[in-house]
């Protein structure tokens, strides 16, 4: 496992950037992503996180891409964000390459009581006999700890199928302490402002998330 200053750059910049698009309290975050050498220095894979809001009556987790439309957000804007997001896991796995470390596969990243951990999975899950639709089914009951009862039919299946198998997979796990710098939330906005307060409003540096009028 890495341990350098440039890697622990990037672990810093991760955790920035999820304060940075979690637009309300939280108590815990979850995020998985994959990342696959399809050619040379072509790299491709998918990421989601979900997060749990503070309060005794929100107990379910807010996928990331419900967030535009959950608090009034322009898409196209936050899927910036989202993306560059996507853009520092590869750079992990880039400074992972560099250093002629073994690949990894998928990362699971949490942050949850002031603690920021990453689980670094080497087992290649194009190999696992699952779909990635199905590894989002398994990887949200692993980690998000739902009840089983909450999923359909179907999905309480996949999962059911995968606990039996039992299936052993390579990981490494890294954790520290959550960076005490305040992060500052751009995602800004007043749900009751009127029209005219709206319009009276300095335009938004090109960095923040603007909200849809």
């Amino acid at each position: 496992m890495l341990d350098t200053p440039r890697v622990k750059i990037i672990y810093e910049k991760i955790q920035s950037k999820l304060f940075y698009m979690i637009p309300e309290k939280w108590n815990r975050v979850y995020l998985y992503a994959s990342v696959f050498e399809q050619l040379e220095d072509f790299l491709a894979g998918e990421m989601y996180f979900y997060y749990f809001p503070k309060g005794i009556l929100k107990k379910n987790p807010v996928n990331v891409y419900e967030i535009p439309s959950k608090f009034n957000i322009v898409e196209d804007a936050y899927s910036k964000h989202i993306e560059e997001l996507y853009e520092l896991i590869k750079r992990l796995w880039k400074e992972y390459k560099l250093a002629n470390h073994r690949p990894w596969y998928t990362v699971t990243i949490s942050i949850e009581n002031f603690k920021f951990k990453i689980e670094f999975n080497y087992t290649d899950v194009r190999n696992l006999p699952y779909s990635a639709n199905q590894m989002h089914i398994i990887w949200r009951y692993k980690n998000l700890k739902t009840d089983l009862d909450l999923y359909s039919k179907k999905e309480k299946k996949i999962i059911e199928k995968y606990l039996a198998e039992n299936i052993r997979e390579d990981v490494e796990i890294y954790d520290e302490a959550v960076y005490k710098n305040p992060i500052h939330n751009v995602i800004e906005y007043k749900k009751e402002e009127t029209k005219e307060e709206r319009q009276e409003l300095p335009a938004k540096p090109n960095n923040q998330i603007l909200m849809k009028k």
